[in-house]
């Protein structure tokens, strides 16, 4: 790993380019206050705002710490060449025109090439991309507007856009920014090297990553690893998740591994939490930033209406967080701080009858906040100050602070809508050490993030992914005899049966496996949709008409006897994250339910088991009304097997599908079964 501290932390920045870029880059520096060095660098200026300008690199003083590259990409390679032969630290290339253009006949990859071979081992960002912000040293390599400060301490976002980080330097949510810094290309340097570089700041709280996509699988690990030794908290929001995992795939594995899935189940795997849109993005880190990872999922909310308790409620339906009800001496404490008008509960409505009376306020905040919860929220939402006052919110402010103090509880004011927390209210709270939070469902994405995060810091160090091979023409699909043979060896139960190569042979299988039996056709992948499969077959004379009736060769198997549930299980090369499993509903289930979860491989017992319970079909498996419950060791014996063939495998495997898997109370034998492998090399 390059040693990006110069470039992030510098002393002395260089600046190249002349037009509107590089003047841009030394005024918001002077703009920001930055103390170090700025040398402009320009071959007929005198002068960039005052400063006075050197005519080339080797006219500097010294070999700059960071360097600004804003001249066209056939340039940029040559002043890159040069900085690197002097000694420099880094240095951002602005400039378009290289890898991200090779589709448009441009040459870029050539360049791009050329590029990170001028720069050898010094450190560059991009190209393509407007660089960084250091906002703790006020050290600017970027040539625009932006909408930070000067901070002590924040968080750090890292993207891989540079339009999308500026934007997010616009918030008005009072998230104190460290960092920003746009990835561009990633030719040399990726969001993981990045990631990895600002957490050795002691200032940075949390760090965010905006990812199209992520390249370097081990850098990711690797960067994962850290967070984790580091307790620096990683979130994510992902985009760009394409089904390019599914072009070409036989499979049902693959329409619901693919893509989404595969990149959901590797931050998962890492313990990065993923978000869903830019403000749920920011809350989180603004949560992390100030209360750090929630230790656990137990939150209340207080607000002086029911409409509020009933919007938080409603919001975190489906969210693995949970409104614990109250105990009784819980409920006492708050009750008594109340009066009997109001109801006790978990939301807690406590009504308008106390407000404006700040002790009373501090006793029912208090009483709440003093019953253990992992999170609480205080829901409040502030008049705008043009056409209204919030003098009576004062004693509201007053009595949340001192509740929180006294309990030394982890507190959110949370409003329910953005506009309605002004920003220097969003301040006040963060200097008392409350979490101002804008969106009620963002409040709850950000607390359901936060504590995954601690989860993850608790669990045993996960192994490195299982990955693939490069995609290359060529494949080749195991019919359904051929991939029950390979399995069955790993230790997949199959049903009794053999392959017949005549209506004859097909009745003297049945007869040995025993009736009822499948007869299906071998070679086709969908054998339903084609007609190539009957099933429950009785009787030697139904079987020999069916044989006549499909193309053999024929598989003929006995029926799995008490079916308790049908499933899925299946394995995906994702060209992006790497080998996947997938367990969910099977059979005409598949599509109709989509009901799956898709694990990293390799993957353990536990995480199988905790996988089968998150399906929507899990009352079935665990005995519905009654019935008797799926044998649970058998399914996961069943997905170790799969994931033991595959890992033997490792390269060559594309997919497989078992599917269904039955699950009865005995047993869980693969009904049917298909492997696609790529095709050897020589």
């Amino acid at each position: 790993m390059r040693d990006l501290s110069r470039l992030f932390r510098p002393r002395s920045i260089a600046v190249f380019g002349g037009g509107a870029w590089g003047p841009a880059v030394v005024e918001q520096c002077l703009k920001m206050g930055f103390d170090g060095a700025i040398w402009p660098v320009h071959p007929t200026r005198d002068e960039m705002h005052g400063l006075p300008c050197y005519r080339t690199v080797e006219e500097l003083p010294e070999a700059p710490d960071a360097s600004f590259i804003g001249v066209n990409r056939n340039l940029t390679i040559e002043v890159i060449e040069r900085l690197a032969r002097r000694g420099a630290g880094g240095a951002v290339c602005f400039a378009s025109g290289f890898k991200e253009s090779e589709g448009e006949g441009t040459g870029g990859a050539g360049l791009q090439a050329c590029l990170l071979e001028a720069a050898g081992q010094m450190p560059i960002l991009g190209p393509n991309c407007y660089g960084l912000i250091n906002y703790l040293d006020g050290a600017l390599l970027w040539p625009d507007q932006h909408g930070g400060e000067r901070v002590e301490s924040g968080v750090a976002i890292l993207t891989q856009s540079s339009n999308i980080l500026i934007n997010m330097t616009m918030q008005a949510r009072a998230l104190p920014l460290a960092y920003c810094i746009a990835a561009g290309n990633q030719a040399q340097t990726g969001l993981a090297e990045m990631a990895m570089a600002v957490m050795d700041d002691d200032r940075v709280t949390a760090i965010g990553l905006y990812i199209e996509g992520i390249g370097d699988v081990r850098a990711f690990e690797a960067m994962a690893a850290k967070a984790r030794a580091l307790k620096k908290p990683v979130v994510a929001l992902k985009v760009g998740r394409s089904d390019e995992a599914r072009a070409g795939a036989v499979s049902h594995t693959a329409s619901l591994a693919g893509g989404a899935a595969a990149s959901h189940a590797f931050m998962r795997h890492l313990g990065i939490p993923e978000l869903h849109s830019i403000p749920e993005f920011l809350e989180t880190l603004k949560l992390l930033h100030v209360l750090g990872p929630l230790p656990g999922r137990e939150i209340c909310s207080m607000s002086c209406s029911g409409g509020e308790a009933a919007l938080i409620a409603d919001a975190a339906v489906g969210r693995d967080l949970r409104f614990r009800p109250l105990g009784e001496a819980e409920r006492g404490a708050v009750k008594e701080s109340l009066g009997p008008l109001v109801t006790v509960a978990n939301p807690l409505d406590y009504h308008t009858f106390i407000w404006d009376d700040e002790p009373a306020m501090t006793a029912t905040f208090s009483a709440m906040m003093d019953a253990g919860f992992d999170f609480s929220i205080l829901v409040l939402d502030f008049p705008r100050l043009d056409r209204c006052s919030d003098q009576a919110w004062e004693s509201a402010v007053s009595a949340i602070a001192q509740a929180a103090s006294a309990t030394g509880a982890r507190v959110a004011v949370a409003a329910s809508m953005p506009e309605n927390m002004p920003e220097t209210r969003a301040r006040q709270f963060m200097e008392l050490g409350l979490a101002p939070m804008l969106g009620l469902g963002e409040t709850l994405a950000a607390a359901e993030a936060a504590a995954a995060v601690a989860d993850a810091w608790t669990q045993p160090a996960y192994k490195q992914v299982l990955l693939g091979a490069p995609d290359q023409p060529g494949s080749r699909v195991l019919d359904e005899a051929a991939a029950k043979s390979v399995l069955t060896a790993h230790g997949l139960a199959v049903p009794a049966g053999g392959t017949a190569r005549s209506a004859e042979e097909a009745v003297r299988i049945a007869e040995d496996s025993g009736f009822p039996v499948a007869l299906k056709s071998l070679g086709i992948a969908h054998k339903t949709d084609a007609g190539a499969v009957r099933l429950g077959i009785t009787d030697a004379e139904a079987v020999a008409e069916a044989a006549r009736a499909m193309p053999g060769p024929w598989l003929v198997e006995a029926m799995v006897a008490d079916p308790v549930a049908e499933l899925i299980v299946g394995i995906l090369d994702d060209p992006a994250h790497g080998y996947t499993l997938t367990i969910g509903a099977g059979g005409v289930l598949t599509e109709i339910l989509e009901d799956s979860v898709t694990l990293m491989l390799p993957t353990a017992e536990a995480e199988i088991r905790d996988a089968l319970t998150q399906l929507r079909i899990w009352p079935l498996l665990a005995g519905y009304r009654g019935r008797p419950p799926a044998d649970l060791d058998a399914v996961v014996r069943a997905c170790l097997a799969v994931q033991d063939y595959t890992s033997a495998n490792a390269g060559q495997v594309i997919e497989i599908d078992i599917n269904p898997l039955i699950a009865t109370p005995t047993g869980a034998v693969a009904a049917d079964a298909l492997i696609r492998l790529r095709e050897k090399t020589k």
